[in-house]
């Protein structure tokens, strides 16, 4: 059963740190490229960070840039976000999308499986 899965969202004070992971089963997250996406409430659904596949090269949406990483742990079929320097406006439900033919990353219907999210929130 292919299933991909979010874990790591919490409570975090404003400049505090994160690391979310993305974990996959069923199938191997090396051959696919990897986005997080966020979701706050009344906005659509945003792409802010992507790893892709074969060349593992990263893209940051502008929001995000120079705080975020995204990185993989093959051996654990893992990818994980590290978000540092969090601010409120970085507060939401954050998804994993796994594509495996992805040619624009920020477009979430170009990916073919999705974690269920993990709630981040970062208030003081």
């Amino acid at each position: 059963q292919v299933k991909l899965v979010e874990s790591g969202g919490e409570l975090v004070e404003p400049g505090g740190t994160l690391r979310l992971a993305c974990t996959g089963s069923g199938f191997s997250l090396t051959g696919h490229t990897i986005t997080w996406f966020r979701q706050t409430p009344g906005r659509e659904r945003e792409g802010v960070a992507s790893i892709d596949a074969p060349s593992d090269r990263e893209y940051y949406a502008d929001s995000v840039k120079g705080r975020f990483s995204s990185f993989r742990d093959n051996a654990k079929n893992a990818v994980y976000l590290r978000m540092a320097n969090l601010k409120p406006e970085d507060t939401g439900v954050y998804y994993c999308a796994a594509g495996s033919t992805v040619i624009s990353v920020w477009l979430p219907n170009e990916y073919d499986y999705w974690g269920q999210g993990t709630q981040v929130t970062v208030s003081s």
